[in-house]
């Protein structure tokens, strides 16, 4: 039986994610994906017509879901005292899920940082990571607060690409936990 043109392309996707997390972007060529699946380079090509293409198509859900997570949060941070609240806990949950399902993709951003930089997902993430940091931290804190955010969002990623996707959500809200009390030490120490 043929497979469906949207089955391949997600075969196609899932097979890459896997080889680019595994040996990096550049030592993946797309004859490898395409005998990982048994077709053709020309079928590959037929859905993704050059390696960065594919590459764009696995980094697009990311993008979505951050997108997502500003459009749900804003630019402004949430109004507590001494920065703390449930809105900073749901938006480090938020990023934390998105971090885990997409953990394959951030191992291969480890694998070949330079790939992903060309097509400009290291800066993307970057930003993403100083719109999080305004947001749990906000204006009128000094560096204190802004290594506890630091540390919260790098610890928070950080456990997605060392720990088993299955891991990391089992041990969710203990991460929130040590998140928080990171951003809570940066917050209330004097600069």
């Amino acid at each position: 039986m043929p497979r469906a043109q949207s089955d391949t392309k997600a075969e196609i996707q899932a097979a890459a994610l896997d080889l680019f997390a595994r040996k990096g972007f550049e030592k993946t060529s797309l004859r490898e994906i395409a005998e990982r699946l048994g077709i053709t380079k020309a079928a590959l090509y037929y859905h993704f017509p050059s390696k960065n293409e594919l590459l764009r198509s696995l980094v697009e859900p990311l993008e979505q879901d951050m997108g997502g997570l500003f459009a749900e949060y804003g630019d402004e941070p949430g109004e507590a005292p001494e920065g703390m609240s449930d809105r900073a806990r749901e938006l480090l949950g938020d990023y934390f899920d998105i971090c885990v399902r997409h953990s394959t993709l951030l191992v291969a951003v480890l694998n070949d940082v330079g790939s992903l930089a060309d097509i400009g997902l290291i800066d993307a993430v970057v930003a993403w990571r100083r719109r999080l940091d305004r947001l749990l931290v906000g204006p009128g804190h000094g560096t204190p607060a802004r290594m506890g955010a630091v540390i919260a969002l790098g610890g928070i990623q950080d456990i997605s690409v060392m720990l088993s996707a299955e891991e990391a959500l089992a041990y969710r809200e203990r991460a929130l936990d040590i998140a928080l009390a990171a951003l809570a030490a940066g917050i209330s120490s004097k600069d």
